[in-house]
């Protein structure tokens, strides 16, 4: 079993340690120490990262960061580790090879965000206030088509990339609570 802690370091990055008995974790989210052993910790040199808008209500976090996460999964399959099981070889699914950080901001932080991810041509998912309305994934993406990029009423963003790069992205957010 993996303890998972992060820690904010001098320069504002958010550091994450993952005190796991190996470090295999494939080709995106690979680690930067040498060779990992059970108490050495695990930097990885990428990061997924969820940023909320703080209005929502909690129902609202939660529904928008299991959405948002799914379109990771999905654009950046290396993110996804292998098939867990339990003793009795019970088979559960893969689940992301890293942590995900989750950040709350307001909307304008979030908007310039957004803005930041594009210009990076960083993996992202989006989730608009108007998808609270919609029942099913065609009627959320004729939702998202019918808004131009600059007037998408955001409220949750979620980016894939190297450390150094979404930490830029996110800048101005603060971890969720």
């Amino acid at each position: 079993m993996s303890s998972v802690s992060s820690t904010n370091t001098a320069n504002g990055d958010t550091e994450i340690t993952d005190t796991a008995n190996t470090g295999n974790t494939g080709n995106s989210g690979t680690v930067d120490t040498a060779s990992v052993s059970g108490d050495v910790p695990v930097r990885f040199d990428t990061k997924i990262v969820v940023v909320l808008r703080d209005d929502l209500e909690p129902w609202q976090r939660l529904n928008v960061t299991a959405f948002l996460v799914s379109g990771l999964g999905t654009a950046v399959p290396e993110v996804v580790g292998e098939p867990y099981e339990d003793a009795d070889a019970v088979a559960y699914l893969p689940m992301f090879r890293q942590p995900v950080m989750v950040f709350e901001a307001s909307k304008e932080t979030l908007t310039a965000a957004h803005g930041r991810a594009l210009s990076r041509a960083l993996p992202r998912a989006i989730f608009t206030s108007d998808l609270f309305a919609t029942g099913n994934d065609r009627d959320n993406r004729a939702a998202v088509r019918a808004v131009p990029t600059g007037a998408l009423d955001l409220v949750g963003l979620a980016v894939h990339g190297p450390r150094n790069a979404v930490d830029k992205v996110v800048k101005g957010a603060r971890m969720h609570p």
